[in-house]
């Protein structure tokens, strides 16, 4: 069957179609909503409801969706407007919207109500169709960032004793019950994994369709535990170039199924925690947290790198001579600070994504390090150069060695920032800390000092010798 035909996507939504679509609910004109709304993809539709100016008016237009819809729509919302939607909607009609979602889904989105209304919708769910409601509460009982947590219920397993024309009917059975599968897995009589069968590999195999099921599956299948936690997930479908996993309990029991479209939530939610982190924030912290815990949670970080920051204090007044009769290094200390500190951040952030990702291993610490001594290299000679003609233009007196001094402090800055900005995730890594966290202000409160350090150390000598 052909895909329904859709009206061109809406990604931006211009003030005349919000204002014609806004006239059209408050006419009531439900008719033509519907007509609108048909015609629009799922996410196009949640742009729209999400850019109604008035709260009432996006609800009443959200109504006019049947449940299969809706159930997409709301997972596509702003998280004030979905938040708003849950408070407003009945725990009835939440828990129909809820039994159209793929499980995964349901298990998110029920998993943010408030606990009375996630209850309501749950005991709902109960008289709908109990299956859901009891895949949906254990679903829900596995922590959120592991495997279990983000599978989804739906798969198709098959026996490995059953011939390829007997899984081709399962998959015609079943099929209508899961949005989208790539792979089969197969099972023995216990349900245990036995091996995996791709879609591709059922259709070849019906040149035969007498010939079973274990005689043309794939017996060396990856696989991950419920808790296994997600950024492990995510690694394997990197690594391997997955589409879709198979989850199994202790007793290899295959309990769910994780698509690629999960783990690149996944990648994208510790991304963001990670630039978070990195900032020296949480990552949910503007969602829910009050002001005063959002200053308690950073206040902390901020206050150990002042500490460190008052090294550079204690550097600077130790240079007071230098500084005296050369004023123009202190217009040169923040540029040394600022382009060290930005390439040893630029070094860790860079790092802190290899080793979630996998491309970084602590194991191999002298890799990323070797490479990134080489960009860095590349990057202190272009921007000593550029720093030291600027120094010999603009010196009133001992042009050259002002200009050597600038060049050579600003070189050396930012090798020594590569450095430990590389090292400084790995060894965090090692001593079973969060790099994301020990390497966003700390990272950048150490090369501000190493930066002034090495700059007026090299400049008393530049200027006093050369």
């Amino acid at each position: 069957m052909a895909p329904e035909k859709k009206n061109k996507s809406v990604l931006e939504v211009d003030d005349e179609l919000l204002d014609d679509i806004t006239q059209l609910i408050h006419d009531r004109s439900d008719a033509a909503l519907k007509n609108i709304l048909a015609d629009l993809y799922d996410f196009d539709a949640s742009v729209i409801i999400d850019n109604i100016r008035d709260d009432e008016d996006a609800l009443y237009l959200f109504s006019l969706l049947d449940d299969e819809t809706a159930g997409e729509v709301i997972l596509e919302l702003s998280d004030d407007r979905r938040e708003l939607f849950s408070e407003r909607l009945s725990g009835e009609k939440l828990s129909d919207i809820v039994s159209e979602m793929e499980s995964d889904d349901a298990t998110d989105f029920v998993s943010d109500l408030e606990e009375d209304k996630q209850e309501e919708v749950l005991e709902q769910l109960d008289k709908i169709d109990t299956e859901d409601s009891k895949e949906l509460r254990e679903l829900l009982s596995y922590d959120e960032n592991t495997a279990g947590g983000i599978m989804a219920k739906e798969f198709i397993a098959v026996n490995s004793n059953m011939t390829v024309s007997e899984a081709v009917r399962v998959v015609q059975e079943r099929g209508e019950e899961i949005d989208q599968f790539y792979n089969l897995w197969v099972v023995d009589d216990n349900n245990v994994l036995a091996g995996i069968m791709s879609l591709k590999r059922l259709i070849i195999s019906m040149k035969d369709p007498e010939k079973l099921v274990k005689d043309v599956m794939n017996s060396d299948v990856i696989y991950v535990e419920a808790a296994t936690d997600q950024e492990e997930v995510a690694k394997i479908f990197r690594s391997y170039d997955l589409v879709s996993l198979p989850v199994v309990d202790a007793h290899m029991r295959v309990i769910g199924r994780i698509t690629i479209d999960d783990v690149m939530d996944v990648m994208e939610e510790e991304y963001q925690e990670d630039v978070a982190r990195m900032a020296g924030t949480d990552a949910e912290e503007l969602e829910r947290k009050s002001p005063f815990q959002i200053a308690k949670l950073r206040l902390p970080w901020l206050m150990i790198t002042l500490l460190i920051e008052l090294f550079a204090v204690f550097v600077v007044s130790s240079h007071n001579e230098i500084l005296e009769k050369v004023i123009l290094l202190a217009a040169f200390m923040p540029i040394i600070s600022a382009m060290s500190g930005n390439t040893g951040l630029q070094s860790a952030s860079i790092v802190v994504r290899g080793l979630d990702t996998g491309i970084v291993s602590i194991k191999r610490w002298w890799e990323p390090l070797s490479r990134q001594v080489r960009t860095t290299l590349i990057i202190g000679v272009a921007v000593g150069v550029a720093v030291g003609v600027i120094g010999y233009l603009i010196s009133d007196t001992n042009k050259l060695s002002f200009a050597l001094s600038v060049a050579v402090s600003m070189f050396i800055s930012i090798n020594i920032a590569g450095v430990i900005g590389t090292l400084s995730p790995m060894i965090s890594k090692r001593l079973g800390f969060d790099p994301a966290i020990t390497s966003g202000p700390f990272e950048t409160a150490f090369q501000d000092v190493i930066g002034i350090t090495v700059f007026l150390t090299v400049s008393t000598y530049m200027l006093s010798h050369v």
